[in-house]
């Protein structure tokens, strides 16, 4: 083993993710940006924030490995010698010929994982490289961090470098069959947060981690910090009949209240239900920036007409002025603006000042792009942004994410920024200042608070330093951790850039290694120094309001009344006690098949060492039956799923403590004891003992059925002698079910619907005990034999009630075209056909033909209508219609159409917009013809409808899609295969040069489009209406500008601001007027002609085109835009969470 020389880490990120290793990979790596903590759920502990438990300055070394004879090697993977860093023992980890891939991979191994101690961790900064022996720029390198744990012993990378390029005798990596590969490494000692009393260490809470909420987190504890703003929120009038999850200002205030009075760290849920959010949304990163904005919108709203309003603005609110003027006329023109925050530059940009001067920076604006000045035409001029004041609290937003146009990427820019304690913004004379500005204000600020990213661009951490008093103690708000910091950590650690840390192996080499920081501030808050004493003011319960006050006490209270009841859970069995007035109640409401609802009963929290006996006397208390009367039965889950009293406890049983006859009754071991409590009463309805049981006798309950009413309810129970015949208790079920006269026991239930024994045969041969196995209730009906003498009734005896309950299902019928609205319910049954729903949906519309009903079933997750319709006859039952996946809905959408649907499905209708050569209006037709017909067909019927051009004119039918065109169809072409629903199709005229081609003319693509930034990234986005354009040989940019102009009659003020490019799978080349455009469009490699066009850059200002036709219209809202979140689980797995 030797030591080497630190080469040059690469500047660039790995597009690989880093796993532990495995030695299986199943299947493809998912590959995002670069070595990353990654942030997960908050139960997964600290694997993305490791930053956090890192502490004092870490101790760092080199480890080198030569291996020789390499390519002879024959294991599958081969393990270094041992080394030492930081007083822990490490190992490097290779597999020669790739772990199930073919790269070589390389991870840093825990050596002595298998005897350390449960729950051992440890945290190291480190870099893997294989040297490159010709030429050490070469050598490939990466480097990332990790929290190594029992889970995660190893680290590294599965696709470390290619295989074909290591074994490549003439790249340089195997040199005389040696490879060199060193390891450095870097390890701090990690706190141990299980003990970790935030409240106690730092006066301070945090918040609780939903998922992936930390992003939203940092923003709150920031917003907290500033005090006024705390203020004003206690302020903002709510009422003690608000809902927090339906109210943001209520929701704060709770959120407030909690951070400042709590002693552990605050749940968000109500606040983030309060947004709009499901669970889903706290799963997802959302736009810190964006989350800013839109909450603020949301309380300036709430804020109007109260004592508060107007505090968002007086605290954040600051202007600007743009301005444009002429260098060699008299002419300016200014606009001021207003903003919130402020985006500034990082790439390129040493520090805040720099990028400030870059925001001011003025730019000229002549030759092709001089500014066209109302009477004085175009004009060399100066354009630029100059402030008229800034806010009381400074937001900067860092601009750590763009779009990298050669790698096709959003990147994060980990460049070192700094940026200052103190922040003048009258520098220089007031360089930054508008002529108008007010010089009597000190724009003189302090730094307040830092906000971090650690991470990618896919993914990553999100934490907190702040001063909330602006002293010189800075504190880290990570979750649900707060520590105290120094001031390095909170500024200098959070430039970003490389972190150097040196050697501290005596006798060697001492180069420092240098490490990426991929942690970095991203958003920065600043406070101005003359308001400082109004911002950071006292706030307490006088600010509060009385009803919040209490509410909030009181969630505390019951808060802490529930940890109670939960840590002494386990001392404690839950016994749920069911009676007959329990059994009345529910039977024929909510119970059809079984006898009681247990959550439904009264249950007791009882201590698991009291005796049984002490218990009943509990019960009698309660109930008011004395404990003599009282004799309780278990009850046991039959095999058709229902329960029943199986058999009363025994006196040595009630002798036992509650805990011990739990754990007797009960097989599922959980913390309940479920029994029925047998009550005889006397003829003066005063409770006597109950009767003797002996082995013969069986115990039976009793519901009535009235098929008049059509109504099911309990009657009572009855013991019976196993020997008797049914025949022998209908006096006694004359009296129970107050009956003039039963002429027959309608039914016996068994242990399926389907099969019923007959009562009549039970009376006249059988004995109790042979049915006692099948008997569970017995039914009676009421006046059964005389029913279909009085009236038609749906559901005349027990079998067809029960059936009737069992398949019964409420249906919420929606017009299609109003898919968010109830129009109507209906209660139908889940065996119900197809003609059967359609004709009670016909009857309740008044139609007198079911046929022209057409329903569609409705999407679970998108609680949208499917796209496509139920075609007639081709589901057997109304359940077939609202099961969607493992779900059953309830809501079907429906359709009155002018022909009957058999009829309609031979049909295929399109709806096609038809765009006039002329006018700017686009007319949605909805053209049905025969399945078998072609386009042409389509054309043809297309000309009878509209008004052309001229007569002889040719129209074509383009599919177009998110503002491009992707399809000329054939006149051929069969319309029974063309979709609709997603593409939209359009017809339109054929221009006359597009018919006179020459041998070097191209019909090229042309499309509106605009750059825009969304989830941290800038996008081509289409807008529009495309068209085709032939271009002809040799025809410059300047030329083909005169043609586009002319046909979409463009004023010359607004097309002077086009830019026109050449894009290539969404990337802009921007042409020059003297550029020849037919020479850009020479590829024929494409997939589609799309991903080559010519593309007209500009604002989407072009009004919308009239629709002759009225259409529905969707509206989506987007809250904010979306990072996904990745967790790195177990071995080689990446999760979507």
């Amino acid at each position: 083993m030797t030591m080497m020389t630190p080469q040059p880490l690469d500047q660039q990120e790995d597009e690989e993710m880093l796993v532990p290793h495995s030695d299986i990979v199943e299947g493809p790596q998912p590959l995002v940006e670069g070595p990353q903590p990654m942030e997960v759920a908050q139960a997964a502990d600290n694997a993305g924030t490791v930053e956090n438990q890192a502490s004092d300055e870490p101790q760092a070394s080199r480890f080198t490995w030569t291996i020789e004879n390499f390519s002879r090697l024959n294991m599958k993977k081969l393990y270094s010698d041992v080394f030492v860093v930081g007083g822990y023992k490490w190992r490097v980890l290779i597999f020669p010929k790739g772990n199930n891939v073919d790269y070589l991979s390389m991870y840093l191994d825990v050596a002595d994982s298998s005897s350390l101690p449960y729950g051992w961790s440890r945290y190291a900064q480190f870099s893997l490289a294989v040297v490159n022996q010709m030429n050490s720029k070469y050598t490939v390198k990466k480097d990332t961090q990790h929290q190594f744990n029992q889970r995660e012993s190893d680290w590294g990378f599965t696709s470390f470098m290619p295989l074909s390029e290591l074994y490549d005798p003439n790249k340089g990596y195997l040199v005389n069959d040696t490879c060199v590969v060193e390891a450095d490494v870097a390890v701090r000692k990690v706190i141990d947060y299980w003990t970790y009393d935030s409240k106690k260490e730092t006066g301070y809470v945090g918040l609780k981690n939903q998922g992936a909420t930390c992003y939203m987190n940092s923003l709150l504890q920031t917003l907290y910090h500033i005090p006024y703003f705390r203020k004003a929120v206690y302020h903002m009038p709510t009422t003690e009949n608000d809902n927090p999850s339906g109210s943001i200002p209520l929701a704060l205030q709770s959120l407030f209240y909690k951070l400042q009075y709590n002693d552990t760290s605050v749940a968000t849920k109500e606040l983030t239900k309060s947004f709009g959010w499901d669970t889903y949304d706290s799963f997802m990163q959302h736009d810190v920036q964006e989350l800013n904005r839109v909450l603020c919108e949301k309380l300036e709203d709430k804020m109007k007409g109260t004592v508060v309003e107007g505090t968002i603005q007086k605290l954040f609110e600051g202007h600007h002025m743009n301005y444009i003027e002429c260098i060699n006329v008299d002419f300016k023109s200014t606009r001021k603006e207003s903003f919130y925050d402020l985006q500034l530059d990082v790439k390129g940009c040493k520090d805040v000042y720099a990028s400030f001067d870059k925001y001011v920076e003025v730019e000229r604006l002549e030759g092709d792009n001089k500014y066209h000045a109302e009477e004085h035409g175009l004009q060399d001029a100066k354009k630029g942004v100059l402030f008229i004041d800034f806010p009381p609290v400074l937001q900067l937003q860092l601009k750590r994410f763009e779009y990298d146009f050669m790698r096709d990427t959003m990147v994060k820019i980990n460049d070192r920024y700094e940026f200052p304690l103190e922040l003048d913004l009258d520098r220089e004379n007031g360089k930054y200042l508008s002529p108008e500005a007010d010089r009597s204000v000190q724009n003189l600020y302090m730094l307040h608070s830092v906000l971090v990213h650690s991470g990618g661009v896919h993914g990553g951490h999100y934490y907190a330093f702040i001063r909330p008093t602006l002293s010189d103690q800075w504190y880290k708000f990570d979750d649900e951790r707060v520590t105290k910091e120094d001031v390095k950590r909170a500024l200098e650690e959070q430039y970003g850039g490389e972190e150097e840390l040196p050697q501290t192996n005596p006798g060697y080499n001492n180069t420092p290694f240098k490490f990426t920081k991929y942690s970095n501030a991203y958003m920065l808050v600043y406070i101005r120094v003359s308001d400082k004493d109004k911002i950071i003011c006292d706030v307490d319960e006088k600010d509060i309001a009385e009803h919040l006050r209490i509410r909030l006490k009181k969630e505390q209270e019951e808060k802490e009344d529930k940890r109670r009841y939960k840590a002494q859970a386990h001392l404690y069995t839950i016994i749920k006690v069911a009676r007959d007035e329990d059994l009345r109640e529910q039977i024929g409401k909510d119970i059809y098949f079984d006898l009681v609802d247990h959550d439904k009963v009264r249950n007791f929290r009882i201590q698991k060492q009291m005796p049984f006996n002490l218990f009943k006397e509990e019960v009698a208390k309660e109930f008011g039956i004395p404990v003599q009367f009282q004799r309780f039965w278990i009850w046991a889950k039959r095999q058709n799923h229902t329960y029943r009293p199986n058999r009363p406890l025994t006196p040595q049983e009630e002798a036992q403590t509650v805990g011990a006859l739990r754990e007797v009754s009960n097989k599922a071991h959980n913390a309940e004891l479920k029994l029925f409590l047998e009550v005889e009463w006397g003829l003066d309805s005063r409770p006597v003992p109950p009767p003797e049981k002996n082995k013969e006798d069986i115990l039976l309950f009793f519901k009535l059925y009235d098929p008049d009413k059509e109504e099911l309810r309990y009657v009572g129970r009855l013991f019976v002698k196993s020997s008797s015949k049914p025949v022998e208790i209908l006096t006694k079920l004359n009296e129970m079910g107050d009956l003039l006269l039963i002429k027959k026991l309608n039914s016996l239930r068994r242990s399926s619907l389907s099969h019923l024994l007959c009562v009549n045969a039970l009376i006249k041969e059988l004995h109790f005990d042979l049915v006692r196995s099948k008997m569970e209730t017995l039914f009676a009906s009421r006046n059964g034999l005389h029913l279909k003498l009085r009236r038609k009734n749906d559901f005349p005896d027990v079998p067809s009630f029960l059936e009737y309950v069992k398949n019964r299902q409420i249906v919420h019928f929606r017009a299609l075209e109003r898919p968010k609205e109830d129009e109507f319910c209906l209660e139908l049954a889940k065996n119900h056909t197809y003609d059967d729903v359609v004709e009670r949906v016909a009857q309740r519309l008044g139609l007198d033909d079911s046929s022209k009903i057409r329903l569609t079933p409705h999407n679970c997750y998108s609680q949208q209508p499917k796209p496509n319709p139920i075609k007639y006859r081709s589901v057997d039952h109304l359940l077939d219609m609202l099961v969607h996946y493992n779900q059953i809905s309830d809501i079907l959408y429906y359709e009155v159409l002018d022909i009957p649907l058999p009829e309609l499905q031979c049909l295929k209708t399109l709806k096609v917009a038809f765009h006039h050569a002329t006018k700017d209006e686009a007319t949605i037709l909805n053209i049905r013809l025969p399945k078998p017909s072609t386009v042409g067909d389509v054309l043809n019927e297309i000309k009878t409808k509209v008004d052309l051009s001229h007569p002889n004119a040719e129209l074509r039918l383009l599919e177009v899609f998110y503002h491009k065109i992707y399809k000329i169809f054939p006149v051929h072409e069969k319309i029974e295969n063309i979709n609709d629903q997603y593409w939209t199709l359009r017809a339109e005229e054929i221009p006359e040069e597009e018919k006179n081609l020459g041998p070097n003319d191209r019909l090229i693509h042309v499309y509106h489009f605009t750059k825009e930034t969304a989830q941290n990234q800038v996008q081509v986005q289409n807008f529009g209406e495309p068209f085709f354009l032939v271009i002809h040989e040799g025809e410059t940019v300047a030329e083909v500008k005169l043609r586009i102009q002319k046909k979409l009659q463009v004023p010359d003020e607004e097309f002077s601001k086009w830019k026109f490019a050449f894009l290539s799978l969404g990337r802009p080349e921007y042409l020059e007027d003297s550029d020849v455009v037919s020479s850009r469009f020479q590829r024929r490699d494409v997939y589609g002609a799309w991903e080559q066009y010519l593309g007209l850059e500009h604002s989407d200002t072009t009004p919308k085109r009239a629709y002759s036709s009225s259409q529905s219209s969707v509206l989506g809202f987007l809250i904010f835009p979306i990072l996904p979140c990745f967790e790195v689980v177990g071995k080689c797995e990446v999760v979507l969470v």
